[in-house]
């Protein structure tokens, strides 16, 4: 067990850090929403509800919430229930294919989403061969349906979360109560309304979760498409007026609420309950077997959902070796000629040297706090250890722009970190967003990793004496290094592609990372939005080789990564 005074002295570190870096912006963001010369006031929070435009805002995001989280529900469900009962040929491809999906953020799918749909895109261009519309006609589908087009784009990069945690979910039922269920008669859809989706409503609602508040406060896909309406373009917008007006303050305030109070009733509908259950282990009923047509049947709507899910990533991949495409259905000229262009660009080299920099600092970051946070939870009897795990895993819970908002807010002149403003150089800023957004990730895989190796092995190296940092470096660190390395793996690929904290913070070329990058290569004439394709391409294949080497180490329990 870890020494009583080397637990109290990590949780002080880690409860200054957070304090420093997660609290303290989210209180000056609060403060600058209610504070208005040194006067508490309600009034510019109350505009936003009174103010068409940002009321409109809101209700446009939390609807695109709702619809991204139902609409994910809708997918990943029947297919966790078939993975789950069922097994059959093709299984574990369907399943790993499910993942690709969180190889490309939102935001860069959009670039390939919108020249498949676009009015003279693919699809227009494959109705007029089909003879559905005439050769002079067009069909403004991203004009009609901006709404959908964000909504859709947004379910199909996240629905692998809700996946992982629906599977993981079912893997643990008891099958002794499904059998006892059978036996008195409760079967079907009876029996998953019942008993099944009350014993898998804490996973669904862990995965919902994020999804809901990932969707709720997303940036980059309206932005993509265009959907300025939603308030996290709004709070964006603001950024200009940060120092003069209340009003972005007030925005981000409601959003942080919103977020909040959302998962609380969430929580306190669908995550209060839990029930007891033996392990699966010791009563575990095998999958039934399907051949032949049945067997190829239930492939159909995996492969129906990894269909729709991989157009983007089709459209960014075509549009990335593109030498011109309008109006027709695939490319009418192909060249690697916009690849050389993304890896010799001024903008692009220094954004992936910056992306590598930031990321590779915050990976640092993540796993010395992650090693540290994991062993006074897993293997310290401090009280109240608890309450560091659940201060580790609000990140989840917070979104993303409403951090980076704080950040913005704190480094204002006169502020206590005036000296960090990332108007200067956002370098300190981003490493920290970066390492505070992904560090829920390095504590689970790491902790998963204690929780599995025996404590038995350390304490028979301290007793033969072995001092205790040696005992860590000998003896446990080799032992759960697979956990270490995936977390940070994680951590690293996912700060290479963040958003919210890039958009927000970067604000000069020079600093530029490489989804800042993408975003200001879409926006210039010409051959930008091919560069942008081939650097997104680029992103993608990080992210495969980081996502097949998690899931290679740590298997069926990359799920539990994904949990507020």
């Amino acid at each position: 067990m870890m020494r009583r005074r080397t637990a109290i002295l990590i949780a002080l570190v880690v409860g200054a850090f957070f304090a420093a870096f997660f609290v303290w912006p989210l209180y000056q963001t609060i403060r600058g929403g209610f504070v208005y010369e040194g006067r508490v006031t309600l009034q510019f929070v109350l505009e936003v509800f009174r103010n068409p435009l940002y009321l409109e805002g809101l209700l446009n995001s939390l609807t695109i919430a709702v619809a991204t989280t139902l609409l994910v529900v809708l997918m990943t469900v029947p297919l966790a229930l078939l993975s789950d009962r069922y097994d059959f040929r093709g299984k574990a491809m369907v399943s790993a294919l499910l993942l690709v999906p969180m190889i490309l953020p939102p935001f860069v799918g959009a670039i390939g989403f919108r020249q498949i749909v676009g009015q003279y895109g693919s699809f227009n261009a494959l109705l007029t061969w089909l003879g559905l519309l005439a050769e002079d006609q067009t069909i403004d589908w991203m004009g009609k349906a901006r709404f959908w087009g964000v909504v859709l784009l947004e379910a199909l990069h996240l629905y692998p979360i809700m996946y992982l945690n629906a599977t993981a979910a079912l893997a643990n039922v008891d099958p002794a109560m499904l059998e006892a269920s059978e036996n008195l008669g409760c079967v079907g859809w009876r029996r998953f309304r019942k008993i099944t989706l009350p014993l898998i409503m804490p996973g669904l609602f862990a995965g919902g979760t994020i999804v809901f508040i990932w969707s709720f406060t997303e940036l980059g896909t309206p932005l993509m498409f265009d959907y300025m309406r939603v308030t996290p373009v709004q709070v964006f917008e603001g950024i200009n007026e940060i120092g003069d007006s209340p009003f972005p303050y007030a925005l981000t305030v409601v959003m942080l609420v919103a977020s909040v109070l959302l998962y609380l009733i969430g929580r306190g509908i669908f995550g209060r309950k839990s029930y007891a259950m033996m392990a699966k282990a010791t009563v575990a009923r095998p999958a039934r077997r399907l051949r032949g047509t049945p067997g190829l049947l239930i492939l159909l709507p995996f492969i129906a959902v990894i269909g729709l899910a991989v157009v983007p990533h089709a459209g960014v991949i075509l549009n990335s070796i593109s030498g011109g495409w309008y109006r027709t259905v695939l490319p009418s000229a192909f060249t690697l000629h916009h690849y050389r262009e993304a890896l010799s660009h001024d903008l692009t080299m220094t954004s992936i040297a910056n992306s590598i920099e930031y990321a590779s600092l915050a990976m640092i970051i993540d796993i010395l706090l992650g090693i540290a946070i994991a062993f006074v939870v897993v293997r310290s009897d401090l009280p109240g250890r608890g309450l560091l795990d659940i201060i580790a895993m609000l990140p989840l819970a917070v979104p993303g722009l409403v951090l980076a908002f704080g950040y913005l807010a704190m480094t204002q002149q006169g502020q206590l970190f005036q000296f960090l403003d990332p108007r200067e150089d956002p370098t300190v800023l981003l490493v920290i967003a970066y390492a505070v957004r992904r560090l829920p990730y390095v504590v689970r895989s790491i902790a998963a990793g204690l929780q599995q190796s025996s404590v038995a092995l350390e304490e028979a190296a301290l007793n033969l004496g072995s001092p205790p940092l040696r005992t860590v470096r000998k003896i446990v660190l080799p032992l759960i290094a697979a956990n270490v390395l995936a977390g940070g793996l994680l951590a690293f690929s996912f700060a290479m592609l963040e958003v919210s904290d890039s958009l927000m913070l970067a604000q000069r070329a020079m600093h530029y990372p490489i989804t800042k990058a993408i975003f200001e290569l879409f926006n210039l004439l010409g051959e930008g939005r091919f560069i942008a394709s081939a650097l997104g391409v680029w992103a993608m294949a990080l992210l495969t080789v980081t996502l097949v080497s998690t899931s290679l180490l740590l298997g069926k329990r990359l799920g539990a990564l994904f949990r507020v």
